[in-house]
């Protein structure tokens, strides 16, 4: 990306106000009790995107096609309880959701994770316009994503 491409989609911006997400419930526990319970957490939350997100970026990390299956179904329902919690925090489907804002992280985290799931599994549409959104999103999330957890993995699934 451009430094003018990134000019131009900031100035779009520039008169959407950004959408910052409450406070998640889940995210409080997850600090509180590490690993101990997760799965207790995320029954408890199913509306957490962030629990899919470490869901999804847990089952990334194998790289086995089956995991990569289960990544995209955790990430898709993370990213989808996110655009829930979006609108009801006023987004209107487009506008900067800032990565500076800590709540915001887990929709974005479940952004990138199904991106890279859907490449993963051959879905090359999906992943290029969930990289997209993201980017549109906030791009320090992009930039911080896209370097902690690669669209291309270490070794190839399958192999």
């Amino acid at each position: 990306m451009t430094d003018s491409t990134r000019e131009n989609l900031l100035a779009s911006q520039g008169t959407v106000a950004a959408t910052k997400l409450p406070e998640d419930p889940a995210a409080a526990e997850l600090s509180e009790r590490g690993a101990a319970g997760f799965l207790e957490i995320v029954t408890r939350h199913p509306e957490s995107s962030l629990c899919w997100a470490l869901l999804a970026e847990g089952a990334l990390q194998q790289n086995t096609p089956d995991l990569n299956i289960t990544a995209y179904a955790y990430a898709r329902t993370g990213y989808h309880r996110g655009l829930d919690a979006l609108r009801r925090a006023g987004w209107k489907g487009s506008g900067p959701v800032p990565w500076e804002h800590v709540p915001n992280r887990g929709f974005l985290r479940c952004l990138w994770a199904l991106a890279v799931a859907a490449h993963r599994i051959g879905e090359e549409s999906e992943a290029k316009r969930c990289a997209q959104f993201l980017r549109d999103s906030s791009f320090t999330a992009y930039d911080e994503l896209t370097e902690t957890l690669p669209m291309e993995a270490p070794g190839k699934a399958g192999e």
